[in-house]
């Protein structure tokens, strides 16, 4: 069975890959981008050219998804993907029936080359490499280089399927299982912007500055944002008063590390950081101390085991296996909403991204972003490249004020803040997205003028704000929703 699943024409997904079919859709997209920023406009053909180079030695992304009795699968897809010009707002979902069944897009802008990628493909690492080998292959056509990738240069058989082995299987071993907590932690709550938009916020911060800070404070970076991030909405949504829910964040960590693995295939753990806010007294410095603690507790080989034994021996149980598919879906959803209101948003970093010694004089900087929806309506995800670090906030809020908290506190303790985004977001300078929909003013009272418009949009024009309310409201068309999920 394993030849056939590599070296046929399908493949199944990896553990943590089964969620994300079930619970994509057009309002959670699961989507997120990696996008690299070049020093010279991007040549669309040349990128196309470089796309076709690659994708046939990146065996991960040359599939397509198919739905199966029991579970979702990969197909091999041999259609050739077309890269566009970026004309929509970032990480937006990705149909399994469009895109030429691609599970992947390729846009630019401007400078800028955008890889997004449905979750179910890969995670933010898997990614990276992908964008690095398209950038890499961009680079040799522009200065001219037509050979690429020597026979001498091709990977083995057994390499290519590394590339796509399921780590999580080959590092499961029965370990005692801890359950995890599904305890409601706080919700962010705001006034939403229109369907199909959203706002984009980076910060751009000094690599020394930031580790300066970090350094002074004992801990690392991850944990400095971490807690700046916990803190700030505390501040910013709870008054810094004693709060009955705890403020809590959903880290993803790369199993990589830990487990000697190269899989171009997801292979993450989730944990959660936070704290119940019971002393409005509490430091900055003592959160500091204890969010340190909590993730060194935490983030460990032998409770990442436990995680990875969590998930696969579900897997591996005969009569789970053997439930329909259609049955599946809707006890994983289940299982998603529990996990889902565990934690109040989410942080995600990648760490430093290294590019070839050529390529350095080329390339500008990087970003990473992860898609948001009404249920996870802010996310923030970190990303490092030369001497910068880029904080990226994604939200479906019509206002930035936790962001500005956030960095208002790196700015307190030293750290200098360039901000960058599009239209609904509190930056000046916006000349880095296309200008698709006009969603907020830029200017003084602006925010303020758009969350009230939000706010007020169910109150008139007829049927049209009528289904807009019932959508900020939670409320579904069920005739709608029969036509979507069951085709009647």
């Amino acid at each position: 069975m394993k030849k056939k699943a590599f070296d046929g024409q399908w493949r199944r997904l990896d553990n943590t890959a089964k969620i994300f079919p079930v619970i994509a859709n057009e309002n959670m997209s699961q989507v997120f981008r990696i996008s690299v920023t070049l020093k010279e406009p991007v040549n669309p053909d040349l990128l196309q050219q470089a796309l076709e180079d690659i994708l046939p030695h990146i065996k991960n992304f040359r599939v397509r998804l198919r739905k199966g009795l029991f579970w979702y699968y990969f197909e091999e897809n041999k259609r050739i993907p077309q890269v566009q010009r970026e004309s929509s707002y970032p990480c937006r979902y990705i149909d399994p029936g469009s895109n030429r069944k691609f599970l992947f897009r390729v846009t630019y802008y401007e400078n800028r080359i955008n890889l997004e990628v449905f979750h179910a493909l890969t995670d933010g690492l898997g990614a990276v490499m992908m964008l690095k080998d398209l950038t890499g292959r961009y680079l040799q056509l522009v200065r001219g280089e037509e050979d690429f990738w020597r026979p001498e240069d091709e990977k083995t058989q057994k390499e290519q399927e590394f590339s796509v082995v399921d780590s999580y299987l080959e590092n499961y071993r029965e370990v005692p299982r801890r359950k995890y907590s599904s305890h409601p932690a706080f919700r962010l709550e705001g006034n939403y912007l229109p369907l199909g938009t959203g706002q984009v916020l980076h910060g751009y911060v000094n690599t020394v500055e930031l580790k300066k800070i970090c350094h002074g404070y004992g801990v690392s970076i991850t944990k400095y944002l971490a807690t700046v991030l916990i803190w700030s909405i505390w501040q910013e949504y709870l008054d810094g008063k004693p709060w009955a829910e705890p403020v809590v964040l959903n880290l993803p960590i790369n199993l990589r590390a830990f487990f000697d693995s190269e899989t171009m295939a997801n292979f993450f753990a989730v944990t959660m950081i936070g704290h119940l806010f019971r002393n409005p007294d509490i430091t900055f410095e003592a959160l500091l101390l204890k969010i340190s603690r909590q993730m060194d507790k935490k983030i460990d080989k032998k409770r990442l085991e436990e995680s990875i034994s969590y998930n696969v021996s579900r897997e591996k149980k005969w009569y789970l296996r053997v439930i329909p598919l259609v049955l599946k879906k809707l006890a994983l959803d289940l299982v998603f909403r529990l996990k889902d209101r565990a934690y109040t948003m989410t942080l995600s970093n990648i760490g430093v991204i290294k590019v070839d010694p050529g390529q350095e004089n080329q390339i500008e900087r990087f970003h990473l972003m992860i898609g948001v929806s009404r249920r996870q309506p802010v996310k923030c995800a970190v990303c490092a490249y030369g001497e910068e670090v880029v904080i990226t906030f994604t939200s479906v809020f019509a206002d930035s004020h936790l962001q500005r908290r956030f960095f208002d506190k790196l700015k307190e303790d030293g750290a200098r803040v360039q901000l960058e985004g599009n239209e609904p977001s509190s930056a000046r300078k916006r000349d880095m997205y296309p200008r698709i929909r006009k969603v907020l003013i830029l200017q003084k009272g602006g925010e303020a003028k758009a969350s009230r418009m939000v706010q007020q949009v169910g109150q008139t024009g007829g049927e049209a704000a009528k289904e807009i309310k019932n959508y900020l409201a939670g409320e579904r068309n069920i005739k709608e929703e029969l036509h979507k999920r069951l085709h009647v």
